[in-house]
């Protein structure tokens, strides 16, 4: 029997460290891990011995025995990899790395501004050295950034890496510091002041708009506004589209694109059973939206969205997925695709259709859209549409105080260093790709960053003392076991609160049992 790799991991290599034989790759330090859409396991050399399946946070290594059908494709996929990609020269074992030992014994005080992924890893690669203490701050109640707001109601799997963030959260010396944002609650001068270095790991909050005309009319909105409704994001608790069209198109055909596309064609008594935000599901139920149109600008082969994720659309339940054209076969992902073309309507009520080699040229309609103009292979064609979702990436917010590359969308630095005691991680230092786990190596050079100058000696001692916040780690946890007890009696992960006022209240009973326990 083998282990099988099943989904687009957190990539933070747990099962490669926890691998006997060293069977698991790409590894860290090998060529396209910081890249690779997921991890492989080879069916040659595995063991059998499920460390792998212990290990990894999100629960995406499974033995082959347990695979489902639409799973099935995994098996060989795993098994193409060393084929193409052979490991003859691998040691028994997988390396670990060294850490760093500072030469400076006194304490050091980290800011990292920033619970999601990026800001989360970064302070744990910083709090290998038992010297130094983090302080997490996010300036919304909760922490995990898009782990919570982000990854799609329906990829519960997914975020299963939050098994692993607990972890972080439980060493000694973490502190959260939630509720408080930077620029309006502290400054970045008095963050400086109060802290031997702080680390920036904001992410990239912002959709990009389309540069066409139309696109500011009614209808005509991002897929991270919508991502984020779905989800429950405080800040997008009202509709960000009328769902009362039969047909949406969708211009993107990235991840992200896939994601709002399968949500709004899903059954919402399927959506019932994820954390999926109450009023997003409301409203799902009752959509008018019949059919998602997911336009991409280059050819199939081009396609931006990752192989697990096309396979998990292929094997949606009551969904047709369509192909808009010929496909011709380059890889394994065009093979699924080019299988997908050849498959024939099987008269389900919704369809997502894929249209590759279109490109958007307006977004048409009055006051709100009711249809786009596109041009696929020189000629213009005008498609009706009641909506228009544009997932063609995100962006970065300035930073106050720090430098900021307006074309690039990201904070300069020299591998993670701003300048000595101000720091970037993640989206913010390396603009908006990659995956979750690809923040981990982001993190450790970031954090190696700050190593160098701890000992180097560039770094000043804080002169005053540390913010405070209206909800810390026992807060967050208050948080989390409302909305989980909220879920238990429907046999969902969660009923989130969405709402910033119920989200301090949930966190105040922790609050008061410490003021009384003081």
């Amino acid at each position: 029997m083998t282990y099988v790799v099943t989904q687009s991991c957190c990539s933070d290599a747990s099962c490669v460290t926890a691998c006997p034989v060293n069977c698991i790759h790409p590894a860290p330090g090998e060529p396209g891990f910081a890249e690779a859409e997921m991890l492989y396991v080879d069916p040659a050399t595995c063991m059998d011995c499920g460390a792998c399946t212990t290990a990894c946070p999100v629960g995406a290594v499974v033995p082959h025995t347990a695979l489902t059908d639409d799973q099935l494709p995994f098996l060989e996929l795993n098994a193409s990899y060393y084929r193409e990609h052979p490991h003859a020269d691998r040691r028994p074992l997988a390396p670990v790395e060294v850490l760093p030992v500072l030469g400076e014994r006194r304490p050091v005080r980290v800011a990292v501004v920033g619970a999601g992924p990026a800001g989360l890893f970064t302070a744990d690669e910083l709090l290998r050295q038992p010297t130094v203490e983090v302080d997490v701050l996010d300036r919304l109640p909760t922490p995990y950034g898009l782990v919570r707001a982000g990854v799609a109601p329906d990829h519960a799997r997914t975020k299963d890496v939050t098994r692993l963030f607990a972890r972080i959260e439980d060493q000694p010396g973490f502190r959260y510091l939630l509720g408080v944002e930077v620029g309006t609650d502290v400054t970045h001068e008095q963050l400086r002041s109060a802290y031997d270095a702080v680390v920036y790991a904001t992410g990239s909050g912002t959709g990009r708009t389309l540069d066409v005309p139309g696109s500011g009319l009614v209808q005509s909105v991002t897929a991270t506004d919508v991502v984020a409704w779905y989800n429950g994001h405080p800040d997008h608790l009202g509709p960000p589209l009328a769902l009362d069209t039969e047909r949406v198109v969708v211009v993107g055909n990235g991840n992200v694109a896939l994601d709002v596309a399968r949500v709004l064609t899903a059954d919402p008594d399927v959506l019932a059973g994820t954390d999926i935000a109450d009023h997003a599901l409301a409203a799902l139920r009752g959509s008018a939206v019949r059919e998602v149109v997911v336009l991409g600008r280059r050819g199939p082969e081009h396609a931006a969205f990752t192989l697990p994720e096309l396979i998990g659309l292929r094997g949606l339940d009551g969904v047709d997925v369509v192909v808009d054209g010929p496909v011709t076969v380059t890889s394994e992902k065009t093979r699924v695709l080019a299988e997908l073309a050849a498959r024939p309507p099987r008269g389900h009520r919704r369809r997502i259709v894929l249209r590759f080699g279109t490109t958007p040229v307006e977004v048409l309609g009055d006051a709100r859209v009711d249809g786009i103009r596109v041009e696929r292979a020189g000629e213009c064609e005008d498609m009706v549409a009641g909506a228009v979702v544009a997932a063609i990436g995100y962006r970065a917010r300035p930073v106050a105080g720090l430098p900021f590359d307006e074309v690039a969308g990201r904070v300069p630095s020299d591998g993670g260093r701003v300048e000595p005691g101000v720091y970037v991680a993640g989206w913010v230092k390396r603009g908006p790709r990659g995956f979750i786990g690809t923040n981990r190596s982001c993190a450790e050079e970031t954090a190696a960053r700050v190593f160098e100058d701890i000992d180097a000696g560039r770094l000043a001692p804080p002169v005053a003392p540390r913010p405070t916040a209206p909800v810390d780690l026992a807060g967050w946890r208050a948080i989390d076991a409302r909305e989980r007890e909220a879920g238990a009696p429907y046999r969902r992960p969660r009923v989130k609160l969405t709402d910033r006022t119920a989200l301090l209240s949930a966190a105040a009973p922790s609050a008061r049992s410490r003021r009384s326990a003081s």
